[in-house]
């Protein structure tokens, strides 16, 4: 399944503009909910799931970008290969959190945070392989997503705001304002949160993109 269209169509800072900014509004409500104290299902103060989050827009803008960049031109050189290396990521992302038991990292709290960064960051990586055009617009839209929530989360752990953005695991050991900020706001936001982004939006990208190409093969439409 491959494709020789030549790259045109939009740029990528085109293509993210509208979600990041939907993403950015999303962001802003989360933290007015929290802060005005709104319905916990939907605004959860604490470091459990929201239904209010952006978390839930990676995999759909990831299978908006991928239908948008084959519309203008710019589809995996192979389907196949990119839903390939979009599930081989998202496996080892699994495995390693069997491995990290087995290897017993979550007796040190740094080395926990370290190693999960590590692995989300090697996984994520490897899907560029797939799609190259798809990752680049992933890793912009994910940058744009989450450079907002750290800088939110300075202010609120440097003002005990009692959101989401500046709980802490239970288990976190005794820190300065900074080195709390820089290891459970800055780097998992621009690392882990980041790679999660580009991880969900490549598997369900790629997938319905596929889906797609092998509907209009099948229809006899021009790919």
């Amino acid at each position: 399944m491959l494709h020789s269209v030549p790259s045109s169509g939009a740029s990528v800072g085109k293509l993210v503009l509208v979600p990041s900014l939907i993403t950015l509004g999303i962001t802003l409500l989360r933290l007015a909910g929290e802060l005005q104290r709104w319905p916990e299902t939907f605004f959860n103060r604490t470091m459990g799931g929201s239904l209010v989050a952006i978390i839930w827009l990676a995999p759909v803008f990831g299978i908006y970008f991928a239908l948008r960049l084959c519309k203008v031109g710019r589809p995996p050189k192979s389907y196949l290969r990119a839903i390939g290396y979009a599930v081989l990521g998202a496996v080892i992302l699994v495995a390693s959190l069997y491995a990290g038991d087995a290897l017993n990292v979550r007796q040190s709290f740094f080395g926990r945070l370290i190693y999960a960064w590590g692995f989300f960051a090697a996984a994520a990586l490897l899907t560029w392989r797939g799609w190259a055009e798809l990752f680049k617009t992933l890793l912009a839209y994910g940058y744009a997503a989450r450079i907002p929530v750290a800088i939110i989360m300075f202010f609120a752990m440097r003002g005990n705001w009692g959101t989401h953005y500046d709980a802490v695991p239970p288990d976190v050991p005794t820190l300065g304002f900074i080195a709390k900020y820089l290891w459970l706001g800055f780097v998992p936001q621009l690392v882990l949160w980041v790679a999660f982004t580009i991880l969900a939006g490549m598997l369900f990208g790629t997938i319905v993109a596929g889906i797609g190409f092998l509907v209009r093969v099948d229809r006899g439409i021009p790919a």
